[in-house]
């Protein structure tokens, strides 16, 4: 045939040449056209999408009848920012119709061309288009490729605390093994450190990772597990952190992180990746907990984004989360990345700002589920109600805490719900497990919204709190908010803190007075001493014993043998 087509050539002329070439051209064409659209009766799941070396390789299951004008699926890549295929005819690779077919397209690892971070889905030719009969599905291991494989620590016991960096030393006498680090994302940005992610050059703020490296080194020399809470306040200078069309918001600390666009999703994934590479453990400490966000049932303060329904707010998170948890996993293998919601488990949602924490929990999973399986875990705050009394175990009298799934609110009297929903099968990881779930916030206060100061009953209700979700094999910490009283929240009765504070001081947190608390928490955690610096508190409780009112107690056998 090339013989042929060269003597072709040579009689027709270079003239008529082009003119056979382009006739060639539209017939070839018209094979693709000359079909009516046949609307697609195939039913694609991706169930598999996993890097394999250097590639990427997706496998999928036909559930439908094979149909239209030709026998082939095709895959088209997607970025986080991008909802459909539209109307695109670059399709990234095919593969014959049937009951399953897979693809393997190249990864493309730390280059611009990367694919990484992108979501794949199957479409069919209907004779006049490209049309997706599959949900777009993201890589689900990014781990593998993490230079960072070292095992993940988990520290000896669930004692944790929210401290001021100026009193390291003071944490460290308490004996805490788990330390909230809140880091301000829109403050990374900046000068005197350059950073190159997926072949651009970023730039970080020096000064600032100075003051982190600081103290996170110091709490990691203690062996300390540190997590850090990943928070976007509004700043003029980094318009790419926010969705397009938001507003700063008077009332809204901070405001969702935006994968909307391909600006954000860069400065998303090249800040993640740093801020994990960064803490590594290797010379400035190491990170080993990543919440994303804070409260995200309320974004009316806490995730800003504007009024929507639950379904697209979950939808924008879940988009940011998968770049962050791509980020630091294809960074840390084994580094925990977590979300975070109030105890608002079906209580005061309005649907368009506020959205009970089931709800959000449930519409994220199935998200995920269908997106593409990834080991999503679960920061938990459980005050007491109301915040400004220190009793939680009488909150059942409220009528907002129950032992039932449809309770209003979830807090720790009845900690079991949240865990017990957890342990449902549509809810366990990938490898049949429970999500890692921790209690990143929560206080009891001191000063009685009603009756004034009140230290005996807030130090029975940290010794209460932390000995329930001690007891609890599915909770992996217990992080106490916080070291020292704020002396904006201590002026509301909400005093959390195990130090009264300079009330005069607005601009700096600083400690005066050790409250009872302070010993009852240094001793919780260490069996020669945590029963006797807790005996106070049974009697406050209305309680003989620890084991008779919370289940599988740890020290119950210890305690038995002290009543004998």
């Amino acid at each position: 045939m090339e013989h042929f087509m060269k003597k072709v050539k040579a009689r027709l002329g270079a003239a008529l040449w082009i003119i056979l070439a382009l006739l060639l051209m539209v017939l070839n064409l018209g094979v693709r056209t000359a079909h009516a659209a046949v609307p697609p009766t195939e039913q694609v799941t991706v169930t598999s999408c996993q890097i394999n070396g250097g590639d990427v390789r997706i496998e999928v299951v036909n559930a439908g009848a094979v149909s239209g004008p030709d026998g082939q699926f095709y895959l088209f890549e997607l970025q986080p920012y991008e909802d459909s295929i539209g109307g695109r005819t670059d399709y990234a690779a095919s593969a014959p119709k049937g009951e399953a077919a897979s693809f393997t397209v190249p990864l493309g690892l730390d280059t611009a061309a990367s694919r990484l971070y992108s979501k794949f889905a199957v479409a069919v030719w209907d004779g006049e288009k490209y049309v997706a009969v599959s949900q777009p599905a993201y890589i689900t291991n990014p781990e593998v490729v993490a230079a960072d494989q070292k095992p993940f620590k988990a520290p000896l016991t669930k004692k944790g605390l929210l401290i001021e960096t100026h009193m390291l030393d003071d944490a460290f006498r308490l004996g805490v093994k788990h330390v909230i680090v809140n880091i301000p994302f829109q403050a990374i940005l900046g000068e005197g450190i350059d950073y190159v992610y997926e072949g651009k050059t970023y730039h970080f703020n020096k000064k600032l990772m100075d003051e982190y490296d600081k103290v996170i080194r110091s709490m990691s020399a203690k062996d300390l597990l540190v997590t850090a809470v990943i928070l976007n306040s509004w700043n003029d200078a980094t318009p790419d952190l926010y969705h397009p069309g938001t507003q700063q918001t008077a009332g809204a600390a901070y405001y969702m992180f935006n994968a909307a666009t391909k600006a954000g999703v860069e400065d998303i994934k090249a800040i993640a990746s740093f801020l994990a590479e960064h803490y590594d453990g290797t010379e400035n400490g190491k990170i080993s907990n990543w919440i994303i966000g804070n409260e995200l049932n309320n974004q009316d303060e806490w995730n800003y984004i504007g009024p929507m329904d639950l379904d697209q707010y979950v939808k924008e998170y879940e988009r940011a989360f998968r770049v962050f948890y791509t980020a630091i996993k294809s960074t840390s293998a084994n580094d925990r990345v977590y979300f975070s919601t109030d105890y608002h488990w079906n209580y005061n949602a309005n649907g368009t700002t506020k959205y009970n924490a089931k709800d959000f929990i449930e519409k994220f999973n199935a998200n995920v589920r269908a997106g593409g399986q990834i080991d999503w875990n679960l920061a938990y705050h459980p005050y007491s109600v109301p915040l400004t009394e220190p009793e939680f175990w009488d909150d059942h009298a409220t009528g907002l805490v129950t032992q039932s799934e449809d309770s209003p609110i979830v807090n720790i009297a009845n900690l079991s719900v949240l865990t017990d929903f957890l342990q449902k099968p549509e809810f366990l990881n990938a490898s049949g497990q429970v999500r890692h779930v921790i209690l990143s916030e929560q206080g009891y206060t001191s000063t009685s919204a009603t009756r004034g100061k009140c230290e005996e009953l807030q130090a029975a209700a940290i010794a209460y709190a932390y000995y329930i979700a001690d007891s609890n094999p599915y909770i992996d910490a217990f992080i106490m908010s916080r070291q020292v009283d704020a002396p904006s929240e201590a002026k509301l009765s909400a005093s959390f803190g195990l130090y009264e504070c300079d009330m005069g001081r607005e601009d700096r947190i600083s400690a005066t007075r050790m409250k009872k608390s302070y010993e009852v928490y240094r001793a919780i955690d260490k069996s020669a001493k945590t029963l006797e610096a807790t005996q106070f508190a049974k009697e406050l409780i209305g309680i003989d014993h620890w084991y008779d009112v919370i289940p599988d107690f740890r020290w119950k056998g210890q305690e038995m043998r002290t009543q004998n």
